[in-house]
This record gives structure tokens, sequence and C-alpha cells, in this order.
């Protein structure tokens, strides 16, 4: 069975199917890549949560950055939220975002009970 939350016209926040979940892409206003990254993982544990996961069972991330300089930046942020030995399969490329406000967009695949 698939299961759909928080469903529009053009997409839903969590998809659910066979023991795993899918996220659609976090996106989130703020001043520094920092903020926005961490605003990101915010609204991804959020969803994990409500989806019954969370980021111990990450299994891949796709991340999203406008501008690859900010890589490192990222990366801080985003190691001190994974917990250790938790690391999921990683992907991290510069695209264009769909706001020029955003820096970073993160895609979550994640086993689910």
């Amino acid at each position: 069975m698939i299961e759909r939350i928080n469903t529009s016209e053009r997409s839903s926040a969590i998809v659910k199917h066979g023991g795993v979940v899918y996220l659609s892409g976090q996106v989130c206003e703020g001043d520094t890549i920092e903020e926005q990254t961490q605003g990101c993982l915010d609204k991804v544990d959020a969803l994990l949560e409500r989806a019954g996961s969370s980021r111990e069972k990450l299994l891949q991330t796709t991340i999203w950055l406008a501008d690859m300089s900010d890589f490192a930046a990222m990366n801080t942020v985003w190691n001190a939220w994974v917990p250790d030995g938790h690391a999921p399969a990683r992907a991290c490329g510069e695209a264009k975002l769909a706001r020029e406000i955003l820096r970073v967009e993160i895609l979550v695949i994640a086993a689910c009970d």
C-alpha cells in the first residue's frame, strides 16, 4: 500500500511504501547557508517523526546547493545533525533552486516502522 501525507495538487510532503519513507525536497529561508540548512533539517526531523521514522534510519539524501562555495558551511551543520554511525548514502550538487533567496534543498529517503 502507498500512503501519501500532506498531499497537494503538485506533490506530497511524505510518501510511505514498503517500509520506506520518501520526503519531498525541503527548503527554508534564512540569511546564511547555516540557517537555511538547519531550517531544512528541522523540517526533515518533523516529517520523519510524523512518518514513524527518524534520522537514525536515513537511507539516502540528495542535497542541492545554489552555489557550491557553500559546501563546507553546509557540511558543518549537516555533520552535527547526522547521528554517529547513521550517515546515509549521499549526493550533493549545484542547481538553480526554485527561488533566488534559496541556497539549499534537501531530499531524504529513510526506513520507517
